[in-house]
């Protein structure tokens, strides 16, 4: 047993220091991004992606085919959820759209059935697929790292995202294992309970901080997975040397999300008198169920029910009900090029070498440099 003493910050834990900026309105940000993918092979030439970089969470409720089309629209992208099945993912990826060609990947486990079923749908004539993201709770097995390095080897024409890790050295084992892109985040998500169940976890920013060094120094590229609850928590990720965020709460209870819409009442505390005494003021809020993919309640959906040997390591919520994913989508967007234009970055690409991260709390008495 040891004990590592250097503070780990979580974004809670920080605020990014205004600047003096030439930059006259936050139109004048540029939030696209062009990254080229150190292991993907391609005969094209230039940049592999082009777009804003935040990503739809392969989750219930948010990593929907409705969900993909629509935030393609905007240049963001979507992890799908694992249960479509091979006829719909074929289906969805043999559209003439080029959107989805650069806006969508593909998500998978790392059983036999797993990689056959990819197999089939990538296989398929007419299958438009570039990415694919391999996601399991815990990217520290071998098992994961060797499943990659076969992958890469079957697709040398795929961008592989694989996750989950929190720690510089893995992320560097899974690059140089075949993948492009690499998921970091154990237990940060508004509905994981894995810090709860195992105490098992980083925080967020630091593990960020430390994976995109290590991912950067080899041509690799991370996702921020988990942890932000506002759009200056996202703008803190990439300030933080994040080149994609993963979100799944924020982006839960949309219509195209596709979960059942609850209504509830509520009293307000408020009363009003009518012929018949005085009467309560009742107030209506719809609600959309949300769940960690780990919970109880995604185990009895797609698997069956919890297995004897396991617990589960997520929570179920009820979010509020937010209508269209685009009036979301541009207070997102919105917020962090208000914080770009605060911290005098022109393109979001500028943002970790301008961000100046100041430690909040009594605890902390120092600033924090990128």
């Amino acid at each position: 047993m040891r004990i590592e003493d250097e503070r780990k910050l979580d974004y809670k834990d920080v605020l990014i220091r205004p600047k003096r900026s030439t930059l006259g309105s936050r139109k004048d940000v540029d939030l696209f991004r062009q990254f080229s993918f150190r292991n993907f092979v391609t005969r094209q030439t230039g940049s592999h992606y082009n777009g804003i970089p935040i990503m739809a969470a392969n989750m219930d409720g948010v990593g929907t085919f409705d969900m993909a089309n629509s935030l393609a629209k905007s240049g963001l992208f979507t992890c799908l959820i694992k249960s479509y099945s091979e006829s719909e993912l074929i289906s969805f990826f043999t559209a003439n759209d080029s959107a989805r060609l650069e806006n969508v990947a593909y998500s998978m486990g790392i059983m036999e059935h797993d990689f056959e079923k990819f197999s089939h749908v990538y296989n398929h004539p007419e299958t438009n697929l570039k990415y694919v993201c391999v996601d399991v709770a815990n990217g520290y097995s071998e098992r994961f790292s060797c499943f990659i390095k076969q992958l890469r080897e079957a697709f040398p024409q795929i961008v592989i995202i694989a996750g989950n890790v929190v720690t510089g050295e893995m992320t560097e084992e899974l690059i140089l294992s075949g993948a492009d892109i690499v998921k970091v985040g154990i237990g940060p998500g508004s509905v994981c309970t894995t810090r709860i169940q195992t105490g098992v976890g980083f925080p967020q920013l630091s593990a960020v901080i430390e994976c995109a060094d290590s991912a950067h120094g080899l041509g690799g590229h991370i996702i921020a997975d988990g942890g932000c609850v506002c759009p200056g928590d996202v703008a803190k990720a990439f300030a933080g040397g994040a080149d994609f965020v993963m979100l799944g709460g924020m982006l839960a209870g949309h219509n195209e999300g596709g979960g059942q819409i609850i209504t509830k009442y509520f009293k307000t505390g408020e009363v009003f008198e009518t012929e018949n005494g005085w009467q309560d003021i009742i107030e209506q809020k719809k609600f959309v169920q949300f769940y960690g993919m780990s919970s109880l309640a995604a185990n009895e959906k797609h698997f069956g029910g919890l297995k004897q040997y396991r617990s589960s390591e997520g929570r179920e919520i009820m979010v509020p009900y937010r209508g269209e994913i685009n009036t979301t989508v541009q207070d997102l967007l919105g917020g962090i090029r208000s914080t770009c234009t605060y911290a005098g970055a022109k393109k979001l690409k500028w943002l970790s070498k301008c961000a100046t991260f100041v430690k909040t709390g009594e605890q902390f008495n120092s600033v924090f440099i990128k």
